[in-house]
This record gives structure tokens, sequence and C-alpha cells, in this order.
């Protein structure tokens, strides 16, 4: 059974999270966008009534019709006289098999919208693969924010033929935790342009927000705070003492993560893991069901889910906090990339991810301790394989 602690899990990580400079904001209010019509409708509206700037920071923006509708609609704010500043990552733009291209590039900014790329590959190459912006962050009239694991893509509504529905999950988040997102937006804005962004009108002293849900967020910068999305993943784990459940895409943890695992199964923690049956890229769902197999046989619930990929990136902890992000649970984004992920301390917004994970197992089954030895030699190897190479993807 687990060992029961005198401090709740909540009150124990935001003492921790405190101790790492990590802020806390109380008078946030926190609305769930659980698919990509909820995302892009609610966040549409948002742009089209802004009164002064809207800024954007995305891994990539498919060159779609949803992404077109979007600059389409930026246009229109920017001929209104409203400041548009939109960041993607050049990596993220080229591994997109609908990039987009100068010419496109050029055109959009010829619109009054600054659209600029993270990081151009240049060469040599290699040097330009890591570490990428992998954040999801829009900001508007600095107002309302919107965070978590969507980039701008048609399939986030209508799927991919290969995999089938693509789910995720994103938020939108008005109150004082909006200036800390916004931060880290125009930190990397002048990275990547020396443009300097500060003053009352971007960084209001006061967002009302009609909630009071207390807010962190962890912010990873690959000089500045490298360790910080594991070490919130690891603690968060550390201080579940009934129940820990995890949705995430990529499951191939880092070393000091899956201990964290593995000392919350053996201490008698219900760990409940939901891993998708397909993935949108190869050796990565034998590697994570390799990865899964252990944890079954170690204790762990493990679910295949079969509705389609699961790109949502998301872990609840004792029905009492929990944290929605931009980070996959694999060394790229732990050890590599730039990521964002909220820390939200509400039992109301947890457990409306907990029902959201309850949901999702009827779409799946159990992955049973005998899991392993029904699949082929093949596939066993492109398990093993692919843990092993995972770190360097």
């Amino acid at each position: 059974m687990a060992v029961m602690n005198a401090q709740t899990a909540d009150s124990l990580m935001a003492a921790h999270l405190r101790a790492k400079g990590v802020k806390l904001y109380d008078g946030n209010s926190v609305h769930l966008l659980k698919t990509g019509h909820d995302k892009f409708e609610d966040m549409f509206e948002a742009v089209r009534n802004a009164k002064s700037f809207i800024h954007l920071e995305y891994f990539n923006f498919r060159n779609d019709s949803i992404a077109g509708l979007l600059f389409h609609i930026l246009a229109q704010k920017a001929a209104e006289g409203v400041e548009v500043r939109a960041l993607y990552d050049a990596f993220g733009n080229s591994s997109n098999n609908q990039p987009i291209k100068s010419q496109m590039h050029d055109s959009i900014n010829a619109l009054g919208i600054k659209l600029v790329k993270f990081d151009p590959i240049r060469f040599p190459w290699v040097n330009h693969i890591i570490p990428r912006d992998h954040r999801k962050i829009v900001v508007i009239d600095g107002k309302i924010a919107y965070t978590g694991g969507m980039n701008v893509a048609d399939y986030y509504i209508e799927g991919i033929p290969e995999i089938g529905d693509w789910h995720d999950m994103h938020m939108r988040i008005e109150g004082p935790a909006v200036n800390e997102l916004h931060e880290i937006f125009c930190r990397m804005w002048y990275k990547a342009t020396k443009e300097y962004i500060a003053g009352a009108k971007y960084f209001p002293s006061k967002i009302d927000s009609n909630d009071n849900q207390r807010i962190a967020i962890v912010d990873r910068h690959p000089l500045r705070s490298a360790d910080a999305i594991r070490d919130l993943f690891a603690e968060m784990l550390n201080t579940a003492q009934h129940k820990v459940l995890l949705i995430n895409p990529y499951f191939v943890p880092t070393h000091r993560v899956r201990k964290a695992l593995k000392r919350a199964i053996d201490r008698g923690v219900d760990v409940q893991i939901l891993l998708s049956a397909k993935s949108d890229i190869p050796l990565t769902p034998e590697a994570s069901h390799y990865v899964g197999n252990n944890l079954a046989k170690r204790g762990a619930k493990v679910y295949l889910f079969h509705g389609g990929f699961h790109h949502t990136k998301i872990m609840m902890i004792d029905d009492l906090y929990c944290t929605v992000g931009s980070s996959n649970m694999d060394a790229r984004s732990l050890r590599c990339d730039y990521e964002v992920n909220t820390v939200i301390f509400s039992k109301k917004t947890t457990q409306e991810l907990t029902d959201l994970f309850n949901e999702q197992l009827k779409s799946s089954t159990p992955m049973e301790k005998g899991y392993w030895g029904t699949r082929s030699t093949s596939k066993k190897f492109q398990g093993w394989f692919g843990n092993l190479l995972t770190p360097f993807l």
C-alpha cells in the first residue's frame, strides 16, 4: 500500500516548485479544450476580438485550410492596427509534410503579420536539429493565453487516414498566469528578432478571471532551466500517494522519470498509463509498448488506445492536481527542446481530465502480462531497438 504522508500531494508539489523558484499564481480560470474543433473555435473567436496585440509561438503551422483561415483572420486584425507577431520553429516546419515555404512566408509578412522562423536550418544542418522550439503559446491583449499540445493543422479536426482521429489537449487561461506565459514568448521573440517587448500595454498589472485556480508555469529552456520538465514529472510521481493517471504519446521516459514511475508502483500507488496502439512516427509505438510492458509486469495498469492517435500530454495526481503541456515523455522533450507545461492545482480541472481518461478507456484494451509474448520477433526487436534509439531522436 502507498505510504500516507501528513502533507497532501498538491501541497508537497507546491512547496517543491517554490523551492525551485517557480512562481504560483492564484486567481486564474482554466478552460480545457479537448478537441481540435474546440480549440480553434475558441481561439479564433478570441483572435477576432483582439484590440491591441496577438502573439503566437508554435512548433509548426501546417500549410492547410485551418492555418490559412488563421492567417486570414490575423491579416484582418493587422489591417485594423492590431500588432501581430507569430513565431514558428524551422525544424518543426521542415518536418511537416505541408510546410510553409519561403514564398508563402513572405506573402504572410506582406499582409502586416510579423512572421518569424526560429533558428533557420543552415549548413552544417546537424547543428540546427537540437534544440528546437516545441512550445505552443498564444497571448491576446495580455488578457487571454492558450497553451497545451496542439499546433495548427487540419488533422486536429479531421484526423489522418493511416491512424484515424487525432486526440490532443489544449486550454485557455485567464488571470495572472497569462503574464508568465507572455514573458516566455517575449524572451523567445527577442532571441529570434532582437525586438524587446515590454511595458504595461503588454504586461497589465491586473488580469481578471472568473475563477480562482492556482497555476504554475514550468518552462524548459535548454540553457536556463534544462532539468525543469524532467524535474516536474519526477516530483509529481514522487508526491503521488494514491493514484497517477497519465497519457503521453511518445512514452519512452528518461532514467529519472522511469525510476520515479517504478518507485510509485512499488509503494502501492495506482499507476494507470494510456498509450496509443498506433503512432505518427515509426518505431515509437513499439518502443512505448516495450516500456509499458515492463511497467505492467511491475504492477502498473497499462492500456492501449485504439480510437486513433493520442497526442495528449497530461498527468493527474491523487485527484488533486494535474499538468497539461507541450512536453512529450521522451528524451527529446526532457533533455533537448524548448517546452512549457502548466501545473493546475485544482480538483475541478483534475476531475475533468480524469473523466476524459476514463472515457478513453472505453476505446482501449488492457496490456495484459503476456502481451509482449504475443508480439512478432520483428515487433519485439523494434521495441527493444527503438527504446535504445529514442534518446537520439
